[in-house]
């Protein structure tokens, strides 16, 4: 096994790598177009562990509002949920710039979203349908368009998207990203972006989120072959995590963002996860000992024994939660 096709395991991750980490400012701090709320609400002043808590934390519980919400039929159309893999969309999100970068997203796009934009009360609003939605109440999460971050619920049909968004604004040094699960590859559209991607020098960071499960449909029964190695016939570079450490994620989307844009080449960042919640609603059939391996793979309890304020953060996102829901319930609806 190449170095880079080596996974890279929780337990390998350097003591020292989180005091580190604290010090690097990012080109996420840097950014100056978020408006202060957004800035706050995404912890930019904050060293990195207890940044990264608050970010989990918030895309945790406007989650599990969501479900909430759902089952009170107060949501327009349905909803899935990425309860359990935080750590990716924070770890993977402040990786990037977001003042140039470019996000593609899928149906599962909370946490990426709300990593890139803080944009809480806007992302409710736009789920329950109300006119102050990011999208004025009209698109769901899976039809997001926000500065730089779009979503479309369309399995594998936004990684061709993303690689004409990379080339299209290669020359301003722009890196896309385009988060795809393990469900999405059969989908033929994911081999031909990789093809083109590579053959065109596409500036694009293809990221796998592998939770093991296709809605209700195991792996196992619907991919063939190794993931970790899909993109190697491809000449696309490859990096790997098994775990659910978002620093550890961090660090290594930092290394991948920095190949992407310094050799305008594309890469694979494959990360190993777990999915806590159901597919979208209640239509999670897998068995309980399952879950419980699921379960023990939750990222939040780990990173909030590294945050000594954590029940100050919890109750300011909760805080945060309960006014946007606040808001977005006082709002128009933009259908009706």
């Amino acid at each position: 096994m190449t170095k880079e096709r080596a996974i890279r395991k929780d337990e390998t991750v350097l003591a020292s790598s989180l005091a580190e980490l604290q010090i690097v400012t990012s080109s996420a701090a840097r950014n100056l177009t978020l408006a202060p709320t957004e800035r706050g609400l995404l912890g930019f002043e904050l060293p990195a562990a207890v940044r990264f808590y608050q970010q989990m934390m918030l895309i945790r519980l406007v989650e599990e509002r969501l479900l909430d919400l759902f089952s009170q039929g107060l949501l327009f159309g349905t909803t899935h949920t990425s309860i359990g893999q935080e750590a990716n969309a924070v770890g993977v999100i402040n990786a990037l710039d977001r003042d140039r970068d470019i996000v593609w997203s899928n149906h599962r796009c909370h946490g990426h979203f709300i990593a890139y934009s803080g944009e809480v009360e806007g992302l409710i609003a736009e789920i329950m349908g109300r006119v102050t939605g990011i999208c004025g109440g009209r698109g769901g999460s899976q039809h997001l368009c926000f500065r730089n971050f779009h979503s479309n619920g369309i399995q594998g049909g936004i990684a061709p998207v993303a690689v004409g968004s990379a080339l299209a604004r290669k020359d301003e040094g722009a890196v896309a990203v385009v988060f795809l699960g393990d469900g999405t590859m059969g989908e033929g559209a994911v081999y031909e972006s990789l093809n083109l991607a590579s053959v065109f020098a596409a500036p694009v960071v293809f990221v796998i989120e592998d939770n093991e499960i296709a809605q209700t449909t195991p792996k196992h029964l619907t991919v063939s072959g190794s993931i970790v190695a899909r993109a190697e016939p491809f000449g696309v570079r490859t990096f790997a995590y098994d775990g659910n450490d978002p620093i550890a994620i961090y660090e290594l989307a930092q290394e991948a963002v920095g190949y992407v844009r310094a050799e305008s080449r594309p890469c694979w960042l494959y990360l190993r996860t777990e999915r806590i919640g159901p597919h979208s609603k209640g239509d999670d059939t897998r068995p309980a000992e399952r879950l419980e391996q699921a379960r023990a793979r939750d990222p939040i309890p780990p990173m909030r024994r590294r945050v000594a304020n954590a029940d100050e953060i919890d109750a300011y996102c909760l805080n945060v939660v309960d006014r946007a829901v606040e808001s977005a319930a006082a709002a128009a609806l933009a259908r009706g």
